[in-house]
């Protein structure tokens, strides 16, 4: 686990893209933090697959079903989801403590059949803040439109926030307003900004796959073939770049001078997926990030120290990574490549 406090010592925070029943009661949680692990991340398919896929919940679901036979599916999952989420916190909190509120902490989705739906989505955000009962806890909304004026309203609340499924960098500048207009209206408010984190989730490798798949279509050789798994780690320094220069804003600043501990952290969730494509500068680095999915981070970084890569260091202190002048032109070559096509992916 060497790899994970490499990671740490370059000022990033892997997260655990998984949680389930099993790795809380079995020390595996606990072993992992020890070796270095920062936070957890979960979502309702990784809920259900640790659920339907193993038999760690059994003797929980006989125990709930004779209380009450006709009892709600959805209500029972919730029941469960919520139970593993606090333990989890718990196990996390000495992390919480000792980082000032910066690391150590457990995420949960709200339902994704309210992506769309801001009024629902801020109450069932609020909600689920109420039931779980814990400071080092996040809610993760999605970065939809409708997402947006949630996440304002929920960090108002002084309800930690995790944005998640984050793709594009104009949409990623969309959720910084955000982000800065609902710590704004705590100050408003007479409210403290203490205890209030968030955090963007921008999924790299994601973008990767597109990307690829679009390169692919236009012959398997030539200048679109050679940008294949370059488009990720442009983004991600693109993105990175805007989180740096928003932090060194007077609005930032002003925000910060006000409160005691860290409000926001810029995520890389990358290595995520069963077609999560092979990043081709390696695992991404920076400082102020946390990583989605520490076990396969740990695999990639791994295999490229295996073929002599570096790590992509997103703030420039390392040769192998890109600039930020060519990670520009990198995307934008690759949209022109790609709009020749008739299906040019976008950096919104």
């Amino acid at each position: 686990m060497a790899e994970i406090l490499e990671l740490f010592r370059h000022g990033q925070s892997p997260w655990l893209d998984y949680l389930g029943r099993s790795v809380i009661v079995d020390g595996g949680l606990k072993r992992l933090i020890n070796a270095g692990l920062r936070g957890v991340t979960s979502n309702p398919t990784i809920f259900e697959k640790a659920i339907a896929g193993s038999t760690d919940y059994d003797d929980a679901l006989r125990q709930r079903l004779a209380k009450d036979g006709k009892a709600d599916v959805g209500k029972i999952y919730e029941a469960l989801a919520i139970e593993d989420i606090q333990m989890a916190a718990d196990i996390l909190r000495p992390v919480y403590d000792e980082s000032a509120g910066e690391d150590g902490y457990v995420s949960l989705e709200v339902s994704p059949h309210l992506a769309h739906d801001t009024d629902r989505t801020v109450k069932e955000g609020r909600r689920l803040g109420e039931q779980l009962q814990r400071p080092n806890i996040m809610i993760k909304v999605p970065a939809t439109l409708e997402g947006l004026p949630a996440v304002r309203q929920l960090i108002a609340a002084g309800i930690n926030v995790n944005v998640t499924l984050l793709f594009g960098l104009e949409r990623y500048r969309q959720v910084v307003e955000a982000f800065m207009a609902g710590h704004e209206d705590r100050v408003s408010a007479g409210r403290p900004l203490n205890g209030v984190a968030s955090v963007a989730s921008f999924f790299l490798s994601r973008i990767d796959v597109l990307v690829d798949k679009k390169l692919d279509a236009l012959g398997p050789s030539g200048a679109a073939h050679d940008l294949r798994g370059q488009a990720a780690i442009a983004y991600a320094r693109l993105a990175y770049q805007i989180y740096k220069e928003w932090t060194a804003g007077d609005r930032w600043r002003r925000l910060a001078a006000r409160a005691a501990g860290p409000v926001i952290t810029f995520a890389i969730s990358d290595v995520v997926g069963d077609e999560a494509s092979d990043i081709g500068s390696g695992p991404t680095v920076a400082d102020a990030t946390t990583f989605a999915d520490a076990r396969r981070v740990i695999a990639a970084f791994e295999e490229a120290r295996a073929r002599g890569q570096g790590i992509a260091v997103l703030d420039g202190r390392m040769v192998e990574a890109l600039h930020v002048a060519e990670a520009r032109a990198l995307v934008a070559y690759a949209e022109a490549i790609a709009a020749r096509a008739g299906t040019a992916p976008t950096s919104s």
